[in-house]
């Protein structure tokens, strides 16, 4: 309503060109009467019907040629090109100027009332014809030889006709800057020449008249015919410069389309172009929601450079295109089938068009055009193909826009979570770290979602998935609002974001962790969701984000192995990770040559310190970085899918000395550490019972001790591995009891026979009393189970006295003996095997071996 009024209130600045005109036209037409008064011959009894047969003929002449043959809209005025002129140049050769110009504002008068122009409209152009016309008629008054039909009396026609043409086209020009600005006065200077060009071929058409008739009167039969042909010919004319630019501008919207589709600007010049190939006052695309894409509803109108969020059309006719999946052309020279006319009424709405946009056979949305541009532009039967086919061009592009828009997110994010992905996450990291406040630090923490493969294994990967989007969901509802959170690997999510300092990044990892550290519910299972996070800071870490990325995944891989499970990157872990880079090839070759060694380190009985096993513990001496640590050498293999052939050679090696041990001391029972991943192996039993085949050791004598994390993962995974295992005989332990969250109670669905407690327990009994009641109560536990306990890590004969006191059966330390070469292990079983003189009160200490 608003844009109506305003429009409204610029129309009526037009007085401000109709008055002027007026004033002219009065005072031409005083100094016309002074000037050229008609002759008083002119009204005589014996003219008077020859001349108002010729003033009735001319009249309707006059009115019959204002029909426009040609209409250049511009913005919402109307041009006409018409062939006015015609009739004008025999109505002033043979009637007085005075006359003529009654005869043109009658004729104009009728031609506005028939075409129902508005007030402002209808005085503007009779005042404007008004003063076209007096002024030339005072041209031609003003200038001599007008009478009779010679060269003399063209050229006098010629330049009033001109004159007339150029008022005509200064006030229409006048009038359109005044009310549509000066830009759309230029649109009509830029029409001139096709103007002009018509007005002289039409002034010359009426010469041939005036001579044809001033030859004989029975000359006006052939011109009646040549009249016909000429209006035919004109209406072709216009008809091919119509079609011409229709064409013109359907190509110069399929390259819009195209040129436009990538860069956001589609939708604003391709309805702009639609509304001016239709000449309507509005052009409209309506897109219902689609997924993640809102519902899009956009107006181009002919007075904003931009587009508007508002339709004319009501949603009830659009919702009747969607469902009948056909077009509605409303409008009074359209069939209006459905009454739809009456609907709109009050709208604003004179005519429209809607047409459903396809692609395939779905129907995306509708594109709309509304009221043609005028009072005498309406929507044609003729325009509903042109318009289909408009709509058959755009509905490609925003269906291709959608298309390239879910493409680029797809790109750049995660399909699972919706979060970014790497290479958003790492393109982000690159504009921060460009953009840095002095004073803070671009901290990046990596959350790593801990035994999500077990999950994929046990439940499937449908459970996987579930637990990456609740980690995701609490992750993305924990961060501060300034933060970026994506998801950059299988199990690993990103959080990036400026802070004060080093200690505000740690504290936030550590509160993220606690924040999304819950239970999840499947079914009756109920897992734990934990996660470590690696912290790296720039500028302290680097500055490149795929440096920054590496390092922040170090730190995170060191965090499974810290206490609360954060790390700070420091480059001592980069340094090791090369170490263990360049070790993968090393160690290959090593198990090829049997380079790696196999170390023994004792099982002792605390009641009388006699040994009862060895656990066998695999060492490499590198030729050149010399002794390598265990657990970078086993990560490396675990890695590098070289597990199976180490796990393999410990056992060949421990069977082998098992076998070889003499046979007057005590069976040589061995223990060996097996993976997660290894004892997920469905071969892995064959190749045991295998092994114990070919070096022919009892089974019993193997123990295969597996960490807390491998066996009691609150799943069933494990489970029938291990009793294919016990089925064959061998001994099971649970390895570094205590450092996991499973229930004690979950080790009698498990068919294991020992418990080994973790060393952080044991060499803490003595100054910590939460560490004694901790192995305390595995003691007990386990030994309410039928299931032996081997405490780990014995240091100190005040530890050995508390296990003793609290009734653990076996333990292994350093106490006791480090891990051995098997020379040494039988040296060290010699020393303890020496007669040792003992009192009462003593009990036997076990001898070190040099």
């Amino acid at each position: 309503m608003r844009a109506r009024t305003s429009s409204r209130r610029k129309s009526d600045l037009a007085w401000l060109i109709t008055g002027p005109l007026a004033v002219v036209a009065v005072l031409a037409c005083v100094l016309l009467g002074v000037l050229n008064p008609a002759p008083s011959e002119y009204w005589t009894q014996s003219t008077l019907a020859t001349h108002l047969i010729l003033l009735l003929g001319l009249l309707t002449a006059l009115v019959l040629a204002g029909i426009p043959t040609l209409n250049l809209v511009v913005r919402r005025q109307a041009v006409t090109i018409s062939i006015t002129e015609i009739p004008i140049v025999v109505a002033l050769h043979y009637l007085p100027a005075l006359l003529v110009v009654v005869l043109v504002m009658c004729a104009t008068l009728m031609i506005q009332l028939r075409r129902r122009m508005s007030r402002v409209k209808l005085w503007f152009n009779v005042a404007h014809s008004a003063a076209a016309i007096s002024l030339a008629g005072l041209v031609l008054t003003g200038l001599p030889g007008h009478s009779g039909v010679g060269p003399v009396a063209w050229g006098v026609l010629c330049v009033a006709l001109a004159v007339y043409e150029l008022v005509s086209l200064s006030a229409v020009c006048g009038v359109i800057s005044l009310v549509q600005g000066w830009q759309a006065g230029r649109e009509v200077l830029g029409s001139a020449r096709l103007v002009l060009v018509t007005t002289g071929l039409n002034t010359a058409v009426g010469l041939v008249i005036l001579l044809a008739v001033d030859a004989t009167w029975w000359s006006l039969l052939p011109l009646a015919a040549l009249a016909a042909a000429l209006g035919l010919v004109y209406r072709s004319y216009a008809m091919s410069l119509r079609q011409h630019r229709t064409l013109e501008n359907m190509y110069e919207l399929t390259r819009v389309m195209t040129e436009r589709g990538q860069d956001g600007t589609l939708v604003d010049a391709m309805l702009g172009r639609v509304r001016a190939l239709m000449q309507a006052e509005y052009a409209t695309l309506w897109l219902p929601a689609q997924g993640r894409h809102p519902e899009v509803l956009l107006s181009a109108r002919v007075d904003d450079s931009g587009l508007l969020d508002v339709a004319p059309i009501p949603p009830t006719v659009r919702e009747l295109a969607i469902r009948e999946r056909r077009t509605l052309a409303i409008g009074s020279r359209l069939a209006d089938e459905d009454g739809l006319r009456t609907r709109l009424r009050g709208t604003g709405v004179k005519d429209a068009l809607v047409v459903p946009l396809r692609s395939g056979s779905a129907v995306i949305g509708t594109l709309e055009v509304v009221n043609g541009l005028s009072e005498i532009g309406h929507f044609r039967p003729g325009d509903v193909p042109v318009f289909e086919t408009v709509a058959a061009h755009t509905a490609v592009a925003p269906e291709n826009s959608r298309l390239v828009d879910r493409l680029r997110f797809d790109a750049y994010h995660d399909g699972l979570t919706k979060l970014p992905n790497r290479r958003r996450m790492t393109a982000a990291l690159g504009d921060a770290v460009q953009v840095r406040a002095p004073g803070e630090v671009v901290a990046i923490l990596l959350f790593d979602v801990n035994d999500l493969r077990r999950v994929n294994e046990t439940l499937g990967h449908a459970a996987g998935d579930q637990v990456l989007v609740e980690v995701a969901d609490r992750l993305r509802g924990s961060a501060p609002a300034s933060a970026l959170v994506g998801r950059i690997g299988g199990d690993e999510f990103l959080v990036l974001l400026r802070l004060a300092d080093t200690d505000a990044a740690l504290e936030l990892a550590g509160r993220l962790r606690e924040q999304i550290r819950d239970q999840m519910v499947f079914g009756e299972l109920t897992l734990d969701v934990d996660t470590v996070v690696g912290v790296a800071l720039h500028p302290d870490h680097g500055d490149d984000p795929h440096a920054l990325l590496q390092r922040v995944d170090l730190a995170a891989t060191a965090a499974k192995a810290v206490p609360g499970g954060i790390q700070l990157f420091s480059p001592v872990l980069e340094s090791r990770s090369m170490h263990r880079l360049s070790l993968a090839t090393d160690l290959r070759r090593a198990l090829d040559q049997d380079e790696l060694e196999v170390y023994f380190q004792p099982k002792v009985t605390l009641h009388d310190r006699r040994l009862v096993g060895v656990e066998c513990l695999a060492r490499w001496e590198h030729p050149a970085h010399g002794a390598v640590a265990p657990e970078d050498f086993v990560t490396v293999a675990e890695h590098t899918g070289q597990l199976g052939r180490l796990t393999e050679v410990v056992l060949r090696e421990g069977l082998r000395r098992s076998r070889d041990w003499p046979q007057g001391r005590q069976p040589l029972n061995i223990a060996v550490n097996v993976a997660a991943r290894t004892l997920a192996d469905p071969q892995f039993p064959a190749l045991v019972d295998g092994l114990l085949a070919e070096y022919g050791v009892p089974a019993e004598r193997l123990t295969l001790e597996v960490r807390e994390s491998g066996v009691l993962d609150g799943t069933e995974r494990p489970l029938p591995i291990l009793h294919r295992l016990r089925e064959i005989g061998v001994r099971l332990s649970v390895d570094d009891f205590g450092t996991g969250y499973a229930s004690l109670s979950y080790l009698r669905r498990l068919p294991v026979h020992e418990v080994k407690v973790d060393r952080s327990f044991v060499q803490g009994m003595a100054t910590d009393p939460v560490d004694l009641a901790i192995v305390n109560a595995v003691v007990t536990l386990s030994q309410q189970f039928g299931l032996a306990v081997v405490a780990e890590g014995v240091e100190s004969e005040l530890t050995l006295e508390l296990l003793q006191d609290i009734g653990c059966q076996i333990a292994q330390g350093f106490l006791f003996s480090r891990p051995l070469p098997y020379e040494r292990l039988a040296a060290w079983v010699e020393a303890q095997a020496e007669p040792e003189p003992l009192t009462a009160a003593d009990v036997r200490r076990l001898r070190a071996v040099p």
